[in-house]
């Protein structure tokens, strides 16, 4: 259980920076808390948008689903299935998987680094991690 409460509490903060990002981006917000000023360049580069959304947006919507499966598999009827810890491991290594390609980006593309873009990566990497690990616990438990 405390795998699944770490996954859904990860999911929320990176939601929150996600929409931070997210409201810079349309305008609601007049400047990123950054310091380095490598934020905005990353927010403002042609590489901030994928497929036509923007990266942030993307970010809400996946943070969002992660919460809703690590908050859905805490209720008492799925605690014991296994099934919301792959949804989990799933969705998390989809987003390990394009951090990898963001940050790719920002190091060789746009040669500025987002710190926020650095905190969402390793949010998504914690998620990654509790979800295997909570993986692992149920595959010592079949093995009992």
């Amino acid at each position: 259980m405390i795998y699944r409460m770490s996954a859904a509490l990860l999911s929320l903060i990176g939601l929150f920076v996600s929409a931070y990002l997210y409201l810079y981006k349309m305008g609601r917000i007049g400047s990123l808390a950054c310091g380095s000023g490598g934020c905005e360049t990353v927010q403002l580069s042609q590489w901030s948008r994928f497929a036509g959304l923007e990266v942030a947006l993307i970010g809400v919507a996946g943070y969002a689903g992660l919460l809703l499966v690590s908050l859905a598999a805490l209720q008492p009827g799925l605690a014991a299935r296994r099934w919301p810890t792959r949804v989990l491991v799933v969705l998390a290594g989809l987003g390990v998987g394009f951090t990898i390609y963001l940050t790719y980006l920002e190091l060789f593309v746009i040669n500025a680094i987002c710190r926020w873009c650095v905190a969402s990566a390793v949010i998504i990497v914690s998620i990654l991690i509790v979800a295997l690990l909570d993986q692992r616990r149920f595959s010592r438990i079949e093995a009992s």
